[in-house]
């Protein structure tokens, strides 16, 4: 485990239809959406653009685990997903932040503002990408801050 260098981040919400992504500025102190990408047929050009674009000290990937911690299905495709990830912007370094209930509380934002699910569908990936940002921010403010690295193709795990 981890922590995150201090700096601008982005975080991804990988989804298997979108993919939501949010940014914080270099104190850490904002998380703000930034984009949703297509999952299929390739995300990795839009990340690497969204990656020179705001050039990030780190990229942080939910993790959705569940409810116990524990890796399922969707978490061990995360996994992978992270790898191919962290391989194409390679040397900025990936991590894995547990998302537990982000899609759910973006999703109850949304409607707190007079908006459906159904008609936000690209929001919610990008409030819940904001919602995995400020998992991590709070997380470091209060000092509980560690992070497991995502591994690429060409990096050994530690």
């Amino acid at each position: 485990m981890e922590q995150l260098p201090g700096g601008v981040r982005l975080a991804l919400d990988l989804g298997s239809a979108r993919i939501g992504v949010a940014a914080c500025d270099r104190e850490g102190l904002l998380a703000y959406p930034v984009a949703t990408v297509a999952a299929k047929p390739d995300p990795l050009p839009e990340i690497l653009a969204l990656v020179a674009e705001y050039e990030p000290v780190a990229v942080v990937v939910g993790l959705p685990v569940d409810l116990a911690g524990h890796d399922g299905p969707a978490a061990q495709s995360v996994r992978v997903r992270a790898g191919q990830i962290a391989t194409a912007v390679s040397p900025v370094p990936v991590f894995l932040a547990d998302e537990r209930l982000t899609t759910a509380t973006a999703a109850g934002r949304l409607r707190a503002t007079g908006r459906t699910v159904r008609t936000s569908r690209a929001v919610i990936d990008q409030a819940a990408a904001v919602a995995i940002l400020e998992g991590v921010l709070d997380a470091e403010r209060g000092g509980r801050a560690t992070f497991e690295r995502a591994t690429g193709a060409h990096e050994e795990e530690t």
